[in-house]
């Protein structure tokens, strides 16, 4: 076994190799903390036919014991991946896939899996890490080492690897991961933060990602194993000069076709026609064929952006394309809205719905609910192909989840606006941005449905083109440039700063003056936006729709909650009967009262505070005698409140025994004449009469 280690943030960092899992090309064992995690990497040893991709997959898994639990539901044992697990592999996948040898076309599966589980939030960090290592020191042909920390700020201060605790405190909370050159890949959310703090906790990370990186070196000097010999797929030099030839003039006419379909099915017609004057019978060069064309076409995209700063629909770099917006269009939804930009567009529809529609939550960390869920689909009609309907992918809950990051920052706080929010983005039509698109046309619906957000939240699509020390940055980019370009870099905000952030190279990195840049092209882009969706719908409804639940909120005491459930539930249960409402009870006291028109919820709001009044001093009350006793006679002035009528105060006049004036049973005018520090009550019937008769000779 071999081992290495670095301390970050007051914690080693562990990372052993040769005990475990041997059979695998690369296995190691990451640990921080209390946190562990077994990380492997197999690919096959023969490539298969007709790939001109590296065909990866990488699994993140959670195991229940890990956290000492064992699974809920009828089998007990772990099923389908969570939305937690899938998010977590599809963060372990992106920053390690660009940096692959090309040419290295072999099934190649990663597998995390989680064998304890702490509370230093790091599961999703160690495995970026741990699948990096155990590809560094495989056959595998992978070589540069990839680090990742999460960074967070509190206070104002920066703060690597945040725990549970901390990261409720975070006004940003960033994944980086990179290697010891460049950053790689970023994704997080946060609370409005201006550009250059987002910069400034960029290279704080990547001064940590450059130690955890050089550990990773270490370990492959102890027990990494030779690296495998790529064959290289040599194309003949007199083929690449017919493709060329026939196809050259053509493609640099089609590439400048603004229409995403025509321009496509212009392109497929080329490539058709040379594949079948150039493919021969006793030897199918179709793939060849198509791999010269296609380098054909990146290259002419991309000259055509550097040189002459134009781009497939004509715009300029820094153009955004048309935009238009619509709001209200559905009768009957809570909230809608249209939001189409270029050839993307993107239906988003809100739905309001009580404490009854939150969505439970059973991770590793335990049972949580969210109140604010936004959904993401991409049908196939969307970008005109034919493909069987499926439950949603990583890609779609992947970008479900960057949208809902972006606009939970201005989501108002439950205790404001005690309803359960769910958004539904259906893309309608798609040639890039499709999740920038959502993240627009969310922050609308949720105006036309009168959620009470603070602000608007846009979204933006920046891509790159980099040729050496020659650099254009791309805002609001096509699906083609985006394909066919060097990075996919999201970033959505208000107008007072970023909400959340995603970025994605298909090269080894980027530095920091040109996400410095792109920050700021793509903050000019978002204000542009914005302006756009402000003219649109500039604030939220006043008015829910009418179809709507309506939330009436009160607070009683904690002691009272008692009495309004009831032994067995009886209480409530007869209130939701009589008046027809939902009512959610906290153990704070807070209930939640939805009905669908105000007067059942007045009439619930009565019945509850007739449960839960307190005595008032000095205030009468038409009580009913409970019991008597020698010294006077308990009467019950509101439901499950009584108080002490002593004999002395029973009558103006000196009486013998109680059962003289009242009995049990009888209804009797008090009035509340002392409440000691103890909530004890007493009450005077000859005060109140002689109030009542002073009242009656005015």
């Amino acid at each position: 076994m071999k081992k290495v280690e670095i301390e970050v943030r007051g914690k080693v960092l562990t990372l052993e190799t040769g005990k475990l899992a041997r059979q695998a090309d690369g296995a190691v064992l990451a640990r921080y903390g209390d946190t562990v995690i077994l990380a492997t990497a197999v690919a096959d040893k023969t490539q298969k036919e007709g790939l001109d991709f590296i065909p990866l997959t990488i699994d993140y898994q959670e195991k229940a014991y890990s956290a000492g639990k064992i699974p809920g539901g009828f089998f007990k044992r772990e099923g389908r991946p969570s939305e937690k697990e899938i998010l977590t592999s599809r963060l372990i996948d992106r920053p390690i896939r660009p940096l692959f040898n090309k040419g290295f076309y072999y099934e190649t599966q990663g597998i995390v899996s989680v064998l304890s589980y702490g509370d230093e939030n790091i599961a999703d960090i160690l495995g970026i890490i741990g699948m990096s290592s155990a590809l560094v020191i495989s056959d595998i042909p992978f070589e540069s080492p990839v680090g990742a920390v999460r960074i967070g700020r509190v206070s104002g201060s920066f703060v690597i690897n945040p725990d549970v605790r901390e990261v409720e405190e975070c006004d940003l909370n960033l994944v980086v991961a990179g290697t010891d050159e460049a950053v790689v890949m970023v994704e997080g959310e946060a609370l409005e933060i201006q550009e250059e703090d987002i910069i400034e906790a960029l290279s704080i990370a990547h001064e940590e990602i450059k130690k955890i990186c050089s550990i990773q070196k270490e370990l492959r000097a102890l027990a990494g194993k030779e690296k495998r010999i790529v064959p290289e797929k040599f194309i003949d030099e007199e083929l690449k000069r017919k493709v060329s030839e026939l196809s050259l003039d053509r493609i640099k006419e089609a590439i400048t076709i603004p229409d995403k379909l025509m321009r496509q099915r212009k392109l497929d017609e080329i490539l058709r026609e040379i594949i079948e004057q150039l493919n021969k019978e006793e030897e199918d060069l179709t793939m060849d064929i198509a791999t010269i064309f296609n380098d054909i076409e990146r290259e002419l995209v991309r000259g055509m952006i550097l040189n002459e700063n134009r781009r497939a629909d004509g715009r300029k770099n820094n153009e955004i394309r048309p935009i238009s917006a619509e709001v209200g269009i559905l009768p009957k939804t809570h909230g809608s809205a249209l939001f189409i930009r270029g050839e993307t567009q993107c239906l988003a529809v809100v739905t309001l719905g009580t404490s009854e529609d939150e969505q439970k939550i059973d991770s590793l960390d335990g049972e949580s609910y969210k109140t604010f869920m936004l959904h993401y689909n991409f049908p196939p009609f969307s970008v005109g192909e034919v493909k069987p309907l499926k439950s949603p992918g990583r890609r779609e809950i992947g970008h479900g989840m960057l949208a809902e990051r972006a606009l939970k920052a201005v989501i108002p706080p439950k205790t404001e606006f005690p309803y359960t929010i769910r958004i539904v983005s259906d893309i309608l039509e798609s040639n890039g941005s499709s999740s920038m698109a959502t993240v627009c046309g969310g922050s609308l619906a949720l105006m036309d449905a009168g959620v009470p957000i603070k602000s608007h939240v846009a979204g933006i699509a920046m891509g790159l083109i980099k040729e050496g020390e020659r650099v254009v940055i791309l805002t609001d980019i096509l699906g083609l440039e985006d394909h066919l370009g060097d990075m996919d870099f999201k970033v959505t905000g208000t107008e007072k700063g970023i909400t959340a952030f995603q970025l994605d190279t298909k090269i080894s990195g980027i530095s920091c003056d040109i996400m410095r840049e792109a920050l700021e092209q793509a903050r000019q882009g978002r204000l542009y936006i914005l302006n756009k969706m402000y003219e649109t719908i500039s604030a939220p409804r006043e008015s829910l729709a009418p179809n709507a639940p309506r939330i009436f909120t009160m607070q009683i005491r904690q002691d009272k909650i008692r009495d309004v459930i009831g032994t067995g539930g009886k209480v409530i249960r007869g209130i939701v009967e009589q008046t027809g409402v939902k009512i959610d009870i906290e153990d704070s006291g807070v209930i939640n009262i939805a009905s669908p028109d105000g007067e059942s919820a007045r009439k619930a709001i009565e019945i509850i505070n007739s449960i839960t009044a307190e005595a008032e001093l000095g205030k009468i009350y038409l009580g009913k005698v409970k019991r008597i006793v020698d010294f006077g006679a308990f009467v019950e002035i509101l439901p499950g409140v009584e108080g002490l009528l002593h004999i002395s105060q029973i009558s103006d006049r000196r009486i013998s025994k109680v059962t003289d004036e009242i009995r049990e049973g009888d209804e009797v005018l008090v009035k509340v004449i002392e409440i000691d520090k103890l909530g004890r009550i007493r009450l005077s019937r000859k005060d109140a009469l002689r109030e009542k008769a002073i009242v009656k000779k005015r």
